[in-house]
């Protein structure tokens, strides 16, 4: 049985910032404290050997990975996947969230926050994101029981992992918080036995 852990990258806004929606066209690094939440992800890793690593080409998604990778002598190369990479918000891409909520209303982010439902004019291939999904799960049922492997991704591609695996924790929320991770365990199914969870401060 072998496992994944994906995280999502740390914040790229602090206190004070006006904050946009960052989609895969808006390359931000991660912010001050954002830096602090990936350190968190690798202190609390520590002890965790990882077997393959893969973020998508954002900076924000390679630095978080860098920051659990770097500490470990024997850690594996960092690959980019294509699939990891931000969905794109359309003409609500690198807008401020105020605009956004304005432009289709609150229901219609509930909508998104709470079930997935694409926004009018969000550019999403959900397809294409199951499958990428699937052929990591595909690649962890094939390890061993003491393989993991780690994922840094962005929230709107997170939210859709759980759609492709077998036994999902009832009343699950797809959103991961920035700094938050989860893990799947893959054996003859799937299965999540964790999600959303921040280091301890």
């Amino acid at each position: 049985m072998g496992r994944i852990i994906v995280c999502r990258h740390g914040n790229t806004f602090d206190k004070g910032d006006m904050v946009t929606r960052v989609g895969g066209r808006t390359d931000l690094p991660l912010s001050t404290s954002g830096q602090e939440q990936a350190d968190a992800l690798s202190r609390h890793f520590a002890e965790t050997s990882f077997h393959a690593a893969y973020c998508s080409a954002l900076q924000r998604t390679r630095q978080t990975a860098a920051a659990i990778l770097d500490t470990r002598p024997d850690s594996p190369e960092l690959a980019t996947l294509p699939f990891l990479t931000e969905i794109d918000y359309g003409p609500d891409e690198n807008v401020a969230e105020d605009k956004v909520v304005a432009r289709i209303g609150e229901d219609a982010l509930r909508a998104w926050e709470e079930d997935s439902r694409v926004p009018d004019g969000w550019i999403v291939d959900k397809p294409a994101i199951h499958s990428g999904w699937k052929a990591l799960l595909a690649e962890a049922s094939g390890l061993s029981a003491d393989q993991t492997i780690l994922v840094v991704t962005s929230n709107g591609i997170a939210r859709f992992l759980p759609d492709v695996v077998d036994a999902v924790p009832t009343g699950l929320q797809p959103k991961l918080k920035t700094g938050a991770w989860g893990e799947i365990h893959c054996n003859t199914g799937t299965r999540i036995v964790a999600w959303n969870q921040r280091p301890p401060a």
